[in-house]
């Protein structure tokens, strides 16, 4: 792999962007386009053919929505994901979206060209507390009958995350329990609650209970 990697770098944070493109050049990297928002960031892509995209998670638009539009424009792409975020469920998103690599804005970002060119080369790149984090997520979640019941239902898979969430739903949890047992704040619950009224193609977090219930019944049935 030479030195001279192109990059796309979309970040809706000037001075955040700017940081990039001088520790990736200081690296040998050449970034070839800058984005703001995902839909920028999808027509850089498609326009200069970058060997890797870098971008972030949280960007108007969802950098995770543009990774999977870039991934779709260009088959092979190399997407790495830059972000403050290290929740599992956005991993995943990523991951699925596309991305071969997920890395927190807290890195050093000397380190940042070496994670570019490896992801150039095809590999995956991830943080060590990343790593840790979905190897904790996948020894914890031993989906239940009725959750893999009720997710055979739903074309757009169910990150652990929202698995979670559909869990307590169906045990009638409320937004504030569901917030304190997974450490996470009510408006993300509320998120993930959304995201899952329309993967499922329901109305009301009501329904999600109803549709959980009766897949937990058919299973008990079938076990029984």
């Amino acid at each position: 792999m030479t030195a001279t990697v192109t990059v796309l770098v979309a970040d809706d944070h000037l001075p955040t962007r700017t940081g990039v493109r001088m520790a990736l050049e200081r690296g040998g990297l050449r970034v070839v386009a800058e984005a703001a928002n995902a839909d920028e960031a999808v027509r850089a892509a498609v326009r200069v053919r970058p060997e890797v995209c870098l971008l972030d998670v949280e960007m108007p638009g969802s950098g995770i929505r543009a990774a999977a539009e870039i991934s779709e424009a260009i088959p092979g792409a190399h997407i790495l994901m830059l972000t403050v975020s290290g929740d599992e469920s956005t991993v995943f998103e990523a991951i699925r979206a596309g991305a071969a690599g997920y890395l927190l804005k807290d890195m050093d970002p000397g380190a940042l060209p070496d994670a570019v060119r490896r992801v150039a080369a095809g590999e995956a790149v991830l943080p060590g507390k990343l790593v840790r984090l979905l190897i904790d997520t996948v020894r914890r979640h031993r989906d239940s009958p009725a959750a893999q019941s009720l997710g055979a239902r739903v074309r757009v898979p169910i990150t652990p995350r929202e698995r979670e969430v559909l869990e307590m739903l169906g045990d009638r949890r409320t937004t504030a329990e569901m917030a304190a047992e997974l450490q996470l704040s009510p408006v993300t619950v509320r998120r993930h609650i959304s995201a899952l009224l329309g993967k499922l193609a329901v109305g009301s977090r009501e329904e999600v209970g109803e549709l959980l219930a009766r897949s937990r019944a058919t299973s008990e049935r079938r076990q029984g």
